[in-house]
């Protein structure tokens, strides 16, 4: 018979019990004031959008289309889901050998009142579950009031969502239940191992979730073979986000397929159109390519009603009005671009092209007057024509050679040291620390470099070559001025020139202000004028 132990800390055990029901009560508390936060905001949303749709004229009609567009007609399917889910089923049914997995990111209807439902029913199935008496139930954290608010009576209630509507659809087509997951199941960072864990195994083929949740730290990407963009975010580095869990090393596939859907006549145009503009003024503003140098920030508020309107009501003005969107920003471009142009054109012509002539001419006479000196000092056929050195004069090139690498024992810095003289022109030696060599600068109106080696003869012969090699420097400096002549020339013809496209542009910003008006586009200028009476008043 064994005797059971005494439980030590009574009082310790009371004090966590009284903290529990003190823990309860407050998040009763806090519940019910999220709820009744959720219906004000509710009722503020409501009222924001009769008033607007009552500024706008839109009729309860077209208010209804205008809802349908933005949050989707339940009553009809759901095109980008349908064609998501056949692609889906298609290619689980073609890497069914491999296991092959897929991926699909949506961040609108997620199932956060499903997720929260789940975990109140494992609470309530380890609750009533028989426990020893020293067992105490988990105090778990709440680190976020909007999973404390999806435990709401209203979010708890079997609400549509696009996650389950997927997986309903999948199933209905024969794929099992176990091969597909939520990521927003797993709600810790040990559950998301695990379900990672079986998606690279192929035990899970179709993960769905949010660029939140499944982007940065997602790595799962072994067999993944598919990834599927059900809807546009805001930001072109969630694009990159998502694409990156399926293009990276560590994937089984060389080919990857990546799927982005849209729908006609729908909020998707202008998504796509906005991650666009954004996308290309950061990569003008990361490669320096584009003069401009400002741009106006977009946020979900930037469409406007009217543009939701035309939208809905099948307008064609509004997809014109994106299109000459696109142009007008084009040809704006171009235009400042061609300005540019045009500036360093004249600038080239002012400062450049007459520095760069009037140096090379300088240039070019110095090598002439260094050439006469060559004549003038001609190498006799046999006979070395001699060198002084330090004040000596050597008849033989070996002594000569070897009196040039005696000096050089003296020289330890990249300081020119006086060497002597040789056919009319001035010698001096340095070290050159990068090359770790010797280098001999013949000095006349030019200087000519040659670089020493440890032959005393070869070094002879090297100081001749280098004056050897006068004339084709010559030549070198003379096709530079042809060039810089001829591209002065071209300067001049190409200044003063036009815009090509500046009818082209006058006319689509004619016409795009004209869509703005006509779409109530321009609502600043309106109000202004809205308020000049209020002013005279």
């Amino acid at each position: 018979m064994t005797e059971r132990r005494q439980k030590r800390y009574p009082a310790d055990r009371l004090k966590l019990h009284d903290l529990l029901g003190k823990r309860e009560r407050q998040l009763q508390n806090l519940q019910a004031e999220v709820k009744e936060l959720r219906q004000i905001v509710k009722q503020a949303d409501a009222t924001a959008i009769n008033a607007t749709a009552e500024l706008y004229h839109i009729t309860p009609e077209q208010l209804s289309e205008i809802m349908k567009k933005m949050y989707g007609d339940r009553s009809k399917p759901i095109p980008e889901v349908n064609a998501c889910v056949k692609n889906i089923f298609r290619i689980w049914q073609e890497g069914a050998d491999d296991r092959l997995t897929q991926l699909v990111f949506c961040d609108i209807s997620t199932p956060k009142g499903m997720e929260r439902t789940s975990q109140q029913t494992d609470t309530a199935e380890k609750t009533d579950s028989p426990r020893d008496d020293d067992e105490l139930p988990p105090l778990e954290p709440v680190d976020d009031l909007t999973e404390l608010a999806g435990s709401s009576s209203e979010a708890v209630v079997s609400d549509f969502n696009v996650y389950e509507d997927i997986r309903s659809k999948l199933i209905a087509r024969g794929v099992p239940p176990e091969e597909i997951a939520f990521i927003h199941d797993a709600n810790t960072e040990v559950k998301k191992k695990e379900l990672f864990a079986k998606v690279r195994a192929g035990q899970v083929r179709v993960l769905i979730g949010s660029t939140a949740k499944m982007g940065a730290g997602t790595n799962c990407q072994d067999r993944l073979i598919a990834l599927h963009d059900l809807d546009c975010p805001w930001r072109p580095g969630d694009l990159e986000q998502r694409s990156g869990r399926i293009v990276r090393q560590g994937n089984m596939n060389p080919d990857v397929q990546i799927y982005r859907y849209a729908t006609e006549g729908t909020f998707d145009s202008y998504l796509w159109q906005t991650v666009e503009n954004k996308q290309k003024f950061i990569s003008q503003i990361m490669t320096s390519k584009s003069p401009v140098r400002s741009c106006d920030d977009i946020d979900e508020a930037a469409l406007s009603y009217a543009e939701i309107k035309a939208l809905c009501a099948g307008d064609p003005a509004i997809k014109e009005k994106m299109d000459l969107d696109v142009d007008v920003a084009r040809l704006r471009l171009m235009k400042a671009d061609h300005q540019s142009q045009q500036y360093r054109l004249e600038d080239r012509l002012l400062k450049y092209f007459p520095q760069e002539i009037e140096r090379n001419k300088g240039y070019l006479s110095g090598f002439e007057q260094d050439l006469a000196t060559v004549a003038a000092h001609p190498l006799p056929e046999k006979d070395f024509i001699g060198m002084t050195i330090g004040g000596e004069t050597f008849t033989e090139a070996k002594d000569a050679g070897e009196a040039i690498l005696d000096a050089c024992k003296h020289v330890s810095n990249e300081k020119d040291h006086a060497l002597g003289e040789y056919r009319g022109f001035s010698m001096s030696v340095m070290y050159n620390p990068l090359s770790q060599m010797y280098q001999l600068t013949l000095k006349g109106a030019m200087s000519h470099q040659v670089e020493l080696g440890s032959d005393p003869r070869g070094n002879i012969t090297r100081i001749d070559n280098a004056l050897a090699g006068i004339p084709r420097r010559i030549q070198n400096v003379e096709n530079k001025l042809n060039d810089l002549n001829q591209q002065m020339t071209t300067a001049k013809a190409e200044l003063g020139k036009p815009f090509p496209q500046e009818e082209e542009l006058k006319t689509k910003s004619a016409r795009l202000a004209e869509l703005d008006a006509k779409l109530n586009l321009d609502r600043p200028a309106a109000q202004a004028e809205k308020k000049k009476p209020e002013q005279e008043r």
